[in-house]
Formats: structure tokens, sequence, C-alpha cells
């Protein structure tokens, strides 16, 4: 990845992360918000139903005290009390709860059994358990319908001064009474009661955990306008409710929208003996919520796009500006590394990118300089050690001639027949140490005439074969040396000059052989590596020292006695010219491996 991509990738990633954070700390917040809003209008409808709820009771308690203390109620309160004939007052209760304009009455008679109901006639006769607490306050209490149902009332009991004959009367309380609440816009309210009720609801059983809650139906949820749609999604708010008798509040999903989801609040309305009767549901919009905050995501993925444009624009200009000039520094040094010296990078400016331009220009031009020095250098040491290595090796044959010279002049006043053994003597001298001059000079000039490789295509095992087959024989007349050949089984084909390559490895077992005057192993061997050929020449000889290793390519360097030290530097220039190189590895005492690579042919 280029700096260019990275500065854009950077600048893109810090805008898009900082608007996350914000848009996020925005979301949380109106999040926040909203729920301490929806919390205090809950609170606050709650609040009013209460005041509602004493309102009503209080008018219930009013209204049934009125038929307690009328003068009609006295009179049939002394009738049953002396007669105990309650046939007359049959339908008593239904023009009473008529002319006090409430929904539930019943009269009940000293033995504690309904002499008259409003709301379901032929009830006469049934004992009523709410008749044995006739000083409580108004409370919940569900009742029995004619029709099989039930419906919620809220009931005051009132004994009929100067008898045991009791008053029941009450309000239904259901959609109409939600109607004469005060509702927020965006709340919606309803009322859940029961069909029916489960066992001891009516009775003195405590119903603080309500053993035997029966089924949830979503029919009985009820508002201002009738049922609620979608009313199976209030089911798991109103069955804890139900259950724990505790508020409870969760978030209700009538659809897939996340804008007509609402905030549910669930209240229990308990009995006197603390039975949950019915559930009062306050359910809040979250529409505003849910709209601000896609609002809040809208402007946000605006501002990252922005963000993001802005970056591309100013990655831009930082790259005319600062990442193109690295990226031209960068190739330079690239190029230097390569071998270019003279290579130069545009100077613009004076920002520290342009410092840094001038400062590589310098280097480059400090580089030529100290290159051309070093090569002058360089040429002085060869010629003054090439001249010293000459002089060396020529001065120990010349040593001999002047010894011989100087005796043919001598043995001129000897007698002819000494004298002729004498030259015959010298003549032999001087034709070996001028052979000797021959060959040190053929060597010298063999080593700054290197031929030029002519490629052919041949395989390694060839290679290795013709130097087994040659050296191998030579060693059969000395059994202490011995020949180990290891080649692979793959092909190995390379593009070499076959005569150099077998005179480098020739150079290379004549030492082996040299560096084990005992006897020992020599092994040849070849094997594919990667996409080279490697060749290796292996012996048991004395080994080399790592200064030795570090100094034995270098000319004119030899560890024999009698020797000129161009042997491997022959061979290393042979190798490098086919595109390859030696390496040596070595401990001294644990013999040598020369290790050749050389490309290997791919078509």
């Amino acid at each position: 990845m280029s700096l260019r991509q990275k500065l854009l990738l950077l600048f893109s990633l810090t805008v898009a992360a900082a608007v996350a954070a914000v848009a996020w700390t925005v979301l949380v917040r109106i999040h926040s918000v909203f729920e301490v809003r929806d919390r205090e209008e809950t609170a606050l409808f709650v609040s009013q139903f209460q005041r509602e709820f004493q309102h009503r009771s209080a008018e219930v308690a009013a209204a049934v005290d009125r038929l307690a203390e009328s003068e009609s109620a006295r009179t049939m309160a002394f009738d049953l009390s002396q007669n105990g004939d309650a046939a007359p007052y049959l339908t008593q209760a239904q023009s009473m709860a008529k002319d006090a304009q409430l929904d539930f009455l019943e009269i009940v008679g000293p033995d504690g059994n309904v002499v008259s109901s409003a709301q379901w006639p032929a009830r006469f006769g049934y004992p009523e358990a709410a008749a044995a607490n006739p000083s409580t306050a108004p409370f919940l209490k569900r009742e029995d319908l004619p029709d099989g149902s039930t419906a919620l009332g809220l009931v005051a009991v009132h004994e009929i001064p100067g008898s045991a004959v009791r008053l029941i009367g009450g309000e239904r309380l259901d959609e109409s009474f939600l109607a004469d609440l005060p509702v927020a816009p965006g709340m919606q309210i309803g009322l859940y009661s029961d069909s029916s009720a489960p066992a001891g609801a009516n009775s003195g059983q405590s119903g603080a955990n309500n053993v035997g809650v029966i089924a949830f139906d979503p029919s009985r949820l009820l508002s201002t306008n009738g049922s609620i749609p979608g009313a199976i999604h209030y089911q798991s708010l109103i069955d804890a409710a139900r259950t724990t008798g505790l508020q409870t509040s969760g978030i209700v999903s009538p659809t897939n929208r996340r804008e007509d989801s609402l905030a549910a609040t669930a209240i229990p309305l308990k009995s006197s003996n603390g039975t949950v009767l019915a559930v009062l549901v306050v359910a809040l919009s979250r529409s505003g919520m849910v709209g601000a905050q896609q609002h809040i995501r809208a402007i946000a993925y605006g501002v990252a796009a922005g963000g993001i444009l802005l970056a591309i624009a100013f990655s831009l200009w930082i790259a005319a500006r600062v990442s193109r000039p690295i990226e031209q520094l960068a190739r330079a040094a690239e190029e230097v590394a390569g071998g270019n010296w003279n290579v130069r990078v545009p100077e613009h400016g004076r920002d520290e990118v342009s410092v840094l331009a001038r400062s590589f220009n310098h280097m480059t031009e400090q580089l030529v300089s100290q290159r051309e020095r070093l090569v002058q250098s360089e040429r002085v040491a060869a010629w003054r050690e090439l001249a010293r290595r000459l002089a060396h090796e020529l001065k120990n044959p010349l040593f001999p001639l002047q010894l011989t010279v100087e005796n043919l002049a001598r043995a001129r006043n000897l007698s002819p027949a000494e004298f002729d053994e004498v030259f015959n003597e010298s003549t032999a001298t001087l034709g070996t140490e001028i052979s000797n001059l021959k060959i040190i000079i053929g060597r010298f000039s063999d080593f700054s005439k290197m031929p030029k490789p002519e490629l052919e295509r041949i395989d390694a095992r060839e290679v290795i074969e013709r130097v087994r087959a040659l050296y191998e024989s030579a060693a059969g007349r000395d059994a202490r040396i011995h020949f180990a050949i290891q080649v692979s089984d793959a092909p190995m084909p390379f593009d070499v000059d076959p005569e150099l390559l077998h005179r480098a490895l020739s150079n290379l077992v004549l030492n082996a052989m040299d560096a084990m005057p005992d006897g020992g192993t020599i092994t040849l061997s070849a094997h594919p590596v990667d996409a080279n050929v490697e060749l290796r020449v292996s012996d048991t000889g004395t080994g080399l020292t790592p200064e030795e290793c570090e100094r034995l390519f270098t000319p004119y360097y030899t560890t024999k006695q009698h020797g000129t030290g161009l042997g491997l530097a022959i061979v290393q220039s042979v190798i490098a010219d086919h595109a390859g190189t030696i390496a040596v590895e070595s401990c001294e005492g644990g013999g040598a491996t020369f290790i050749i690579t050389l490309p290997r042919a791919t078509t």
C-alpha cells in the first residue's frame, strides 16, 4: 500500500470514527432524554389516574351512602329485619341503582345473602362475601353478569343504619372510565381485565402472586375506542404485571417498523385483598425518538460522506506536497541501490521534504566522488599487488638463472671435459627455470584474459559425470582418495560454457586432493534448489579457518606453500560470468565444502 493510499485510509477512518463517535453520543443522549420524558409522562398519567380513581371512589361512596340514608332504604331494612320476606324487594335494587346512577347495586340481607341485584336479578339468595366488611373504603371488585362474563367495578359497601342490611354499589371500570382521563399527545391507554376470575379472586384469599392466573385474551385489552390493534404484543408485559403484582415496563413493537414501537408500562389494579383484577396499560409512541435518531443518522452519514470527500481532497493535496516527493526519493534510492549513483531528485521549496531532497542529492554526489577515489585507490593497490606478486614469482627462478650464468663464466677456464659437464648441467637448469618463467607468465596472462563464456544447454549431471570420470581414474592409482557422487534424479538444465565450468570444478577437485595429503573422500553433488542448480565439492581434509574462508577468493591469496593465489579467483570469475555465486563452508579440522549456485534454465 502506497503512502498516498495510507493517508487516504487514515483520514477517512479518522473522519468516519469521529462522526460515528459524535453520532453515537447524540443517539444515546436522545434515547436517554426520551426515556426520561416517557417515565415522567407515565408517572404524571399514573398520578392523574390515581386522582381520578380517588374522585370516582368518593363519588361511589357518596352515592351508596345517600342510598343507605334514604327513607325507602330504611323502610326496606326495617321490613327485612322484622319479616325476613325478601320477595317484595326482588327488583328494588334496579330502581335504586337507576336513581343513584350506579352500574352495580346489590341489597344483602342480614343473613349475608343477596336480596336484590341490579346487574343480575336472578342472583337473589346467593351469598355475597363482600358484605362482610361494610366499613371498608371503596375497592375494586369483579362482578358476575347474567351472560356468564364478568365486569370490573369500583364498589363501596354501606350498612343501612339501624339494621344488618347492607348495600353494595359501584360503577363499571371500563373504556368510558378511560375516556375521562387526560391523555398526552402520542399516549395510548388500555385496560385489561379477565373474563372470569381465578380461584379466590373475590374472597379473602391473598392474591399477591396470583397463582392460577388464566390465559391471556387479547380481546380483553380495551382502549377508549374499543379493542387495541396488536394487543397480543402486550401479553408479556401484562402477564408479568398479573403474575408479580408489580408495575412492569418494556418496549412493544406491533409492527416491524421501529417508528411504530411503543414504550409501554403495565400497572396492576388490585382488590382489597391484593388480588390483581385488572392491568392498566400506558403506552407512549417512540416515533419521535426514532425519527430524531434517523435524522441524526442521516446527518451523520452526510457528514461522514462529506468528510471522506474532504479527506480524499486533502490526501491528494498531501500527495502533491509530500507523498509524491517521498515516492521520488524512494525510487531514486532504489536506483542508487541498483548502482545508478548519478540519479537526482527535484528540489522545490524550503520545507522538510525539500531539505531531505537536497540532502539526498548531496549524498549521491559524495558517493560518486568517494566511489571514484575508491576505484582509483583500488586500481593503484591492485597494480602494486600485481607488481609485488609478479616480482616475487619472477625472483624465484631468476636467482638460479643468475647462479647458472656465473658458473658458465667461471667454467671457461676449466678443461674442455669439465666445461662440457658444467655446460650441460647449466643448460638443463636454464631450460627448467625458463619453463617455470613461461608457466608463471601464462598464469598471469590467463587471469588477465579470461575468455567470454560460450553458453550451451546441458544438464548438471553431465558436468559432474565428466569431472568424476577424469579424476576418479587418476585417483584410482592412489587408494587413499575416494570419490562419492550425490546427484538428484530430477532434470537440472542450465546454460553454461562446459569447458570453463569443467576447469572451475577441476580446480576445486585438485584443491580438495591437495587438502587431503593422507587421503580421504571427495563428494561431488548436484541438486535443484528453487530456481537454481546447486553444485557442491566437499572434502574431508584439514579444513579452513574463518579468516581463510573470508580471504580465500582474494587474488594472490593462497594457503599453499607453492601457488600464485589465482586459482580460486579464476573460479570465482568464471562463476560470476555465468550469473552465479560461489561460497565456502568449513571449520578447521572438519573439511571444506565449496557451493556453486547457478540459475536453472526455464525454457
